[in-house]
């Protein structure tokens, strides 16, 4: 059989680590920056696989594609696809959750450090002319601090390995990670959600966005936390409410925040533009050349395996298989 592959959008130079992985078996891959599901209907006739970067997979495509067997998403969630129109048409969707572990924790642990050592405060007072750090104090020494994560996956995992050895306590919130992994870290205290909060110096986070996570971190939980706490957000910028957050910068309620991701991108006339103790990256805590070849990759695998009738090693919809 000729298989057919669309590419809905990406945003990479090349996709010749997919073409290369999917020639093997004989598929054709087709190319398009879709924006609307009308878009990707009208590209993707015929298809057997769809790889998708943004593009959305709703119900109406699903159901407009006869021959689809399967959906990988460049990325670790899965949002843009509608996981349970895949389910109900026997569609496998895959992923790649373990792509950008060491970018992310690397993003999160360097946000955490310039905003405890105001790096960026000072490095703009020493171009305008200054030497004087008067201005950014506090400091505190990052020794005898305690970071608070919100969520105990791949990420935050990675990031309690490379914060340890600078003698920071480490607390977890996480009801869905089991006794076997915080078993094997016995330098993590498993707390409840509030006394994480109450507790931290850093709370990092590092958990999906979910109905239930949505809005998680606003004004009532800011509150509860220290005035010298700083939140790191490199997952969703959903979860925290943004509103809430620029006020309590504002207002001083707590000390900091620094964020990759936020809850429009790319946000528009934000506040929190004009606030001195944020700091904010364009969503950038996942790439590096290595991982944008291992994300590719991992994904046309995920199609090539489920082509072949091979069980993904990403499945996301595990009740599509046997």
């Amino acid at each position: 059989m000729k298989w057919k592959v669309l590419i809905t959008d990406y945003l990479f130079k090349t996709i010749e680590y997919e073409r290369k992985i999917l020639s093997e078996i004989g598929a054709e891959v087709i190319e398009a920056q879709c924006k609307t599901e009308d878009e990707v209907i009208k590209r993707a006739k015929g298809v057997h696989g769809l790889i998708v970067e943004r593009a959305p997979i709703t119900r109406k495509v699903i159901e407009s594609l006869p021959k689809l067997k399967v959906i990988a998403r460049y990325g670790v969630g899965i949002n843009v696809v509608n996981l349970k129109a895949a389910s109900e048409y026997k569609v496998c969707v895959v992923n790649v959750p373990d792509y950008c572990i060491d970018e992310v924790s690397d993003h999160a642990f360097a946000l955490i450090l310039a905003s405890a050592r105001k790096i960026i405060p000072l490095d703009k007072y020493v171009k305008s002319g200054n030497l004087s750090f008067i201005f950014a104090q506090p400091f505190y020494r990052i020794k005898g601090k305690t970071l608070g994560l919100i969520g105990f996956g791949r990420i935050a995992r990675r990031l309690a390995e490379k914060i340890k050895p600078l003698g920071v306590s480490i607390l977890t919130y996480d009801p869905y990670i089991s006794e076997e992994i915080l078993n094997s870290y016995k330098y993590v205290n498993k707390v409840d959600f509030l006394e994480l909060l109450r507790k931290s110096d850093f709370v990092s986070i590092h958990t999906p966005l979910t109905e239930n996570t949505k809005n998680m971190i606003n004004i009532k939980e800011i509150r509860l936390m220290k005035k010298s706490t700083i939140i790191v957000n490199t997952s969703r910028g959903g979860i925290i409410n943004e509103e809430d957050l620029t006020k309590a910068l504002i207002d001083k309620t707590i000390a900091g925040a620094a964020l990759d991701v936020f809850e429009k991108e790319p946000p528009e006339n934000s506040q929190l533009f004009k606030q001195d103790n944020v700091i904010l990256t364009p969503h950038v805590g996942y790439h590096s050349g290595e991982s944008q070849v291992e994300l590719q990759t991992k994904a046309a695998e995920g199609i090539r395996d489920a082509l072949l009738g091979r069980r993904p090693k990403y499945l996301a919809n595990k009740d599509v298989w046997g």
